[in-house]
């Protein structure tokens, strides 16, 4: 059991303001939280492999395979102020 006194250091330590009654709810809470650890503690997990999700996950992705993109002409005919086959876009100078 957690006592009253061990919940008033892990307030402070916290910056929490805690009245009478919330330090003694939550001293029966976090007791009742290490119970469960104590429990979870006794299990034989001898074998288990540690895991990160309970169900194993897939790349749902597609398959990365080169296909043919768009044409530099065709992508720059929309840029405001191509130059020499690129983009061109103000310095950060400039714009200060």
């Amino acid at each position: 059991m957690i006592e009253r006194e061990q919940v008033l250091h892990v307030a402070r330590l916290s910056r929490l303001r805690l009245g009478d009654e919330e330090l003694d709810t939550l001293a029966g809470e976090l007791s009742s939280i290490l119970d469960h650890v104590d429990k979870l503690a006794e299990v034989d997990i001898e074998g288990v492999e540690p895991t990160s999700h309970v169900v194993p996950l897939e790349n749902v992705l597609r398959p990365d395979e080169p296909r043919p993109s768009l044409e530099r002409d065709v992508a720059l005919s929309q840029a405001p102020d191509p130059e020499d086959g690129a983009f061109r876009v103000p310095s950060p100078q400039a714009e200060a």
